[in-house]
């Protein structure tokens, strides 16, 4: 589908979601980062996320949404 790694350290597999986070500290509310996974490694990513209290959303990258920031 596209040359999108995952974000997960050491792991080169292709992305396959999206996880689109902030952290409420330091971020306002229209400011999301987006984290890349492959099948393997996105509910680690979001289970990782969502221990530190941080707002989390996982999606399907597409082709379109792989590199694009996160839709509002």
């Amino acid at each position: 589908m596209n040359d999108v790694e995952c974000s997960r350290a050491g792991c080169r597999a292709s992305a396959r979601w999206r996880v689109i986070w902030r952290n409420p500290r330091i971020h306002s509310a229209d400011r999301r980062k987006v984290w890349t996974a492959c099948d393997e490694h996105v509910a680690y990513l979001r289970e990782f996320l969502a221990a530190r209290d941080f707002p989390v959303l996982v999606e399907p990258a597409t082709a379109e949404t792989a590199d694009a920031e996160p839709s509002s």
